[in-house]
């Protein structure tokens, strides 16, 4: 007995082809979040250069980060140039460049020059996202930190020296930033820092000594590091915030000598490595004594949110395959799409992923009118527990949805060049460790309501986020009264109930975020049932 497979091959080519050739215009859950924080005549201005970049994450940067991911295609360590000269240079494959020009080139850094621009960078970097971390996308978040480090505490020379560059959209002339706190005694735990700090011979200037143990962007031309004065006090307390730049102002490759590159599950396309650092050059960024604060303030809280939005685009991209897919696929003879099962797991993705774009896209509002001076104190303090919420769940959350991607691609699935959801979820994983494991969130939650009383503004805000929704206010209701039950609790035990509390809250989040923005009713209520209640019989969205 013998098949035709020929229909079969044709359903799969049919499937490649008709997947978004566009990212922004087949989004039109992002068209609207964007629509109603910012106003149809502000986004009637962005959208032609937003339409441009969503074809080109569809169709040339896509290509590209294929490329660039194959195995022989990754970063090689180059330490040294062909006369003996020390470079320290990561050797990229020149997809990786072609996608970086297009990523650059959008404005994702530009339009950071001015405050209140965090979502209208980030519209730019969920685009680029939906291909995963493509190289590019670890370096947009810590450049965007080092911008904004550098506008609210750099000198009057260093912010002409560095800015333009670092705000430019031509690839071949830009400068790309870093930030390295992790060394290989403390991990998350930055107060067991041990790099050292020396007053350099000029006024202002300093020496930096000791070793990093994960340097993502490692060539990177401006690093944002901590780093303990010799003196001070033991603990965050008596962390210096200092800028590093790769050339000394001399010109010469700064003393900090790369030991070798990170073989990493995810994100393999981007250098990370260890560095020595041997009296590297470095100019402190605002007063010593606040060196910890300023990082968390101007470089971690950014790269947190924009770390959700790297998981969100990965899901977001996964629920494109899955669906596609589906549509295609035939299975003992209906396209799989027909199944109630199939059904479930692709309405199932789709609202989480449409839950958790609202929900992070809400915060890069929030980011917005704190950087204008527009905030009030409730959303400022809302802003602060939420983002480390938003940051947890989000990338847990895009795991499970890229996961159940591929086991709607069953065996196609697991096989690497058949579609890009095995890279997508290996980057996912990365970013889930990325700024803060889920367990240091968890506490820093903790530790913040207890110690400081945040959780009140965190829930005052969510209740008047969730008002005219009387399901939505019953639930937040419900776990604001968990809260407080935690925090009276004994410390082993309220340890141990923050796992399901910050899911839960981050989910409410999510969904105040959706009422908010004018989601679909059904979309919520469905979010809901899965997350907030009990499930209940239902059609597939």
């Amino acid at each position: 007995m013998s098949y035709d497979n020929t229909q079969g091959r044709e359903d799969l080519l049919a499937f490649e082809r008709e997947q978004p050739e566009n990212f922004w215009r087949a989004d039109p859950h992002l068209r609207r979040i964007a629509r109603h924080w910012v106003g149809e005549e502000t986004l009637s201005k962005w959208e032609p250069d937003l339409h441009r970049f969503g074809a080109e994450c569809a169709g040339p940067v896509d290509r590209a980060v294929r490329e660039n991911n194959l195995t022989h295609n990754l970063p090689v360590l180059r330490r040294w140039g062909p006369y003996g000269d020390r470079i320290e240079e990561v050797e990229h494959h020149p997809s990786y460049h072609e996608a970086g020009r297009y990523i650059y080139g959008s404005g994702v850094m530009k339009v950071l020059g001015e405050p209140g621009h965090n979502l209208h960078s980030q519209l730019f970097g969920f685009l680029s996202a939906l291909n995963g971390e493509a190289g590019h996308n670890c370096p947009l978040a810590c450049t965007a930190g080092v911008i904004k480090a550098l506008m609210a505490l750099g000198t009057e020379e260093l912010k002409e020296r560095y800015l333009p560059r670092l705000l430019s959209t031509d690839y071949e002339k830009l400068a790309h930033g870093a930030q390295f706190l992790t060394e290989v005694q403390g991990g998350s735990d930055v107060g067991a820092n041990a790099v050292r700090a020396r007053p350099g011979e000029e006024p202002g200037t300093w020496r930096i000594y000791g070793e990093k143990w994960f340097c993502s962007n490692v060539t990177a031309d401006l690093i944002l590091m901590t780093a303990r004065p010799e003196g001070a006090p033991e603990g965050t307390r008596g962390l210096g915030l200092f800028l590093v730049p790769r050339r000394t102002p001399d010109g010469t490759i700064n003393r900090f000598f790369i030991r070798r590159l990170k073989d990493k599950l995810g994100t393999r396309s981007m250098a990370s490595a260890e560095l020595d650092f041997d009296g590297a050059f470095a100019w402190a960024l605002g007063p010593i004594e606040d060196g910890f604060k300023n990082m968390m303030t101007y470089v971690i809280n950014t790269s947190r949110v924009f770390n959700a939005i790297g998981t969100s685009g990965v899901a977001r991209r996964s629920c494109f395959v899955a669906h596609g897919y589906a549509r295609r696929r035939k299975a003992f003879g209906p396209p799989i799409i027909e199944y109630p099962l199939v059904q479930e797991t692709l309405a199932d993705m789709r609202s989480e992923t449409l839950a958790m774009m609202s929900g992070t896209f809400h915060l890069l509002h929030l980011m917005d009118r704190i950087e204008l001076g527009e905030a009030s104190e409730e959303e400022a303090g809302y802003a602060r527990t939420a983002i480390n919420l938003n940051k947890m769940r989000s990338a847990q959350s895009a795991h499970e949805v890229c996961l159940s991607g591929i086991e709607t691609l069953a065996g196609n699935g697991a096989i690497e060049s058949f579609s890009v959801l095995p890279r997508l979820l290996r980057d996912n994983v990365v970013f889930e460790n990325w700024e803060g494991a889920h367990n240091v969130l968890l506490m820093q939650v903790y530790r913040d309501a207890k110690q400081r009383r945040l959780h009140e503004p965190y829930l005052a805000h969510l209740r008047a986020l969730s008002e005219g929704h009387p399901r939505l206010s019953s639930a937040v209701e419900r776990w604001s009264r968990e809260f407080d039950d935690v925090l009276s609790a004994a410390e082993g035990e309220a340890t141990l109930r923050m796992r399901p509390l910050g899911a839960h809250l981050a989910w409410l989040q999510w969904a105040a975020a959706m009422v908010a923005d004018g989601t679909d009713e059904e979309i919520i209520e469905h979010f809901l049932d899965r997350r907030i209640g009990p499930p209940a019989p239902r059609d597939a969205l």
